[in-house]
């Protein structure tokens, strides 16, 4: 007598995932038992009991599937996708998105945050929906009033209790500050301007496909970047790079500006800052008091706000012909325009 042809190792798993797969239908999961268990021998009442199917149409499934693989398993009466919610399963989903992560919800959602292909997958596994386009989708983060927002990027040596205790010792400082009228309050930083052209994402009519000419010139110049936390006001200035010694010679430009007031300036702990010839110039000025930034904490300083700003409206999918004119471009935009950015929940109130 013929013996029957034996599973393959690969066949067994395939049949363990179909076991293993929730989205399976039940006659589905119990056609893959059939098919393992009469590969093992099983007796005819065994078979019977577990599945429902006799010995002969058990062992009609095993050779269906030995001859057509795993499409002699699937349901051919599979229900499709409803196409809606109800409204309550609409509440109970928008209630779900705002008290839990992904990874609360199922164990193969390996994620925190909630995406589309993660809340779509959710739902036709869960309620059987399937939406046809994305916009669904964003209505629901809408009615949990959930935003999209890239991630942004955390330095690896940023501490989390320091910056916690930064603010508290620094918000006491700072509001002393806000409510004296003889003080002027400003946050620092500096950026590089490089003539490599940088892209961002525009909306065009369908069809369309622009190019914007980039060059492989390397040149760069620097710009110190000075917010008036309590008008909003921008004060920036051009340099060929950043170390103590420009620093030294940009603070007495700052102070013409400001010529009878006390200066607070919240910056980070560069060397070019906290370097011995900017120094000089801070102790021989008398009126000008400094504060540092957490390390590794960019989030914390407006004047990042600032630098993206003026780059989405001046330097994004430009070509940058000229370095210097672009720079003066870069500037005068910042300079002519209000930045009521926050320091510590504190912000200028500046009209439209």
């Amino acid at each position: 007598m013929k013996r029957c042809q034996k599973l393959t190792t690969i066949q067994h798993a395939e049949l363990q995932k179909v076991i293993a797969d929730n989205r399976r239908s039940a006659r589905e999961i119990k056609r893959a038992q059939t098919v393992i268990l009469v590969d093992a021998a099983a007796g005819g009442e065994t078979i019977l009991a577990l599945t429902g199917y006799n010995r002969i149409y058990a062992f009609r499934v095993r050779k269906l599937y030995l001859k057509r693989g795993i499409k002699a398993i699937a349901d051919k009466r599979q229900k499709k996708p409803k196409e809606l919610l109800t409204k309550k399963q609409r509440e109970a989903l928008v209630e779900l998105i705002k008290t839990k992560k992904p990874s609360d919800c199922d164990s193969r959602y390996d994620s925190d945050y909630w995406t589309t292909g993660i809340l779509g997958d959710y739902i036709e596994r869960t309620h059987e929906v399937k939406y046809k386009s994305k916009t669904s989708l964003y209505l629901v983060f809408r009615a949990a009033k959930f935003t999209y927002h890239k991630p942004g990027r955390v330095y690896e040596r940023r501490n989390p209790e320091a910056v916690e205790a930064w603010k508290k010792e620094a918000l006491p400082i700072i509001k002393k500050a806000w409510k004296d009228p003889n003080i002027v309050i400003f946050t620092e930083d500096e950026m590089h301007l490089s003539s490599q052209t940088t892209v961002q994402k525009i909306w065009l009519p369908q069809g369309e496909y622009p190019q914007i000419k980039v060059t492989k010139k390397r040149e760069s110049k620097s710009i110190y970047g000075f917010l008036n936390i309590k008008t909003g006001v921008e004060h920036s200035f051009k340099t060929d790079w950043q170390n103590m010694y420009i620093t030294a010679e940009i603070l007495p430009k700052l102070r013409t500006l400001y010529p009878n007031k006390k200066i607070l300036i919240v910056w980070d702990k560069a060397g070019w800052h906290k370097g011995i010839e900017a120094q000089k110039v801070i102790q021989a000025d008398g009126n000008i008091d400094t504060l540092y930034f957490p390390s590794a904490a960019p989030e914390e300083n407006p004047q990042e706000h600032v630098w993206k700003k003026g780059r989405s409206q001046v330097t994004h999918n430009v070509f940058i012909e000229n370095i210097d004119k672009t720079t003066d471009d870069f500037v005068s935009y910042l300079n002519s325009t209000r930045f009521p950015y926050a320091l510590l929940g504190l912000k200028a109130k500046v009209s439209e």
